[in-house]
């Protein structure tokens, strides 16, 4: 009678394994927020305020209008 070797895979198995899964599910979500974070930041930076731009105002349209 020939003897079937029996290989236990529960400790390797994401699903069987609680501690390893929760661990690499904490790190995967700590990766996404700093990923979110960085592209939020980096999408702020792009379209931010550059300055006051060079407006024409009319002369008649001041606080003190200046009339010909």
């Amino acid at each position: 009678m020939e003897q079937e070797e029996i290989i236990d895979n529960t400790d390797k198995d994401f699903a069987h394994n609680w501690v390893s899964s929760s661990r690499f599910l904490f790190y995967c979500q700590l990766v996404l927020v700093f990923a979110l974070l960085t592209g939020g930041c980096y999408g702020l930076y792009q379209h931010r305020y550059k300055g006051k731009p060079e407006v024409a105002v009319p002369a008649n349209t001041l606080y003190n209008p200046q009339y010909k």
